[in-house]
């Protein structure tokens, strides 16, 4: 088996996703892990989802997605709300502020992601790769995708 194209795949992953990282934190203070979270939430109806939820659609564990909150919490673009209708859920929303930064931050990022990976392939190009890359296997349940 010929393993050039899955290494590959985990190099640009790797190199793309660093670079974009950095762009986002320097010019607006955000991970990408962060971004991702704004942009779940942005796309959620009434910008919520529970927490056990948005922990699946960005690909974090349980722990792992309270400590990304928390930062998010402290910032004031999260806020934490439990459920009326089950104390054994907690949603994560988006607040007026996140909505703002998430707003901010899309402008430079979706420049970002043009320059960096749109911009080397033709339109027909990019389709044929969703194509391709739709055989892969995601997580499901995630609000949107950006």
């Amino acid at each position: 088996m010929d393993f050039r194209a899955w290494t590959r795949f985990l190099r640009a992953h790797a190199a793309l996703t660093r670079e974009l990282s950095s762009r986002l934190e320097t010019a607006h203070g955000l991970s990408l892990r962060d971004y991702d979270v704004l942009v779940q939430l942005y796309g959620a109806p009434d910008r919520r989802m529970r927490r056990i939820d948005l922990a699946r659609t960005v690909i974090l564990s349980p722990s792992g997605i309270t400590r990304l909150l928390e930062g998010l919490e402290r910032a004031g673009w999260v806020g934490k709300h439990a459920c009326e209708s089950d104390a054994r859920v907690t949603w994560a929303v988006l607040t007026d502020d996140g909505a703002r930064k998430f707003e901010e931050a899309s402008v430079q990022h979706r420049s970002d992601v043009e320059e960096l990976f749109s911009s080397r392939f033709t339109g027909e190009e990019r389709d044929r790769l969703a194509e391709l890359l739709d055989r892969l296997p995601l997580v499901d349940g995630g609000a949107c995708r950006t």
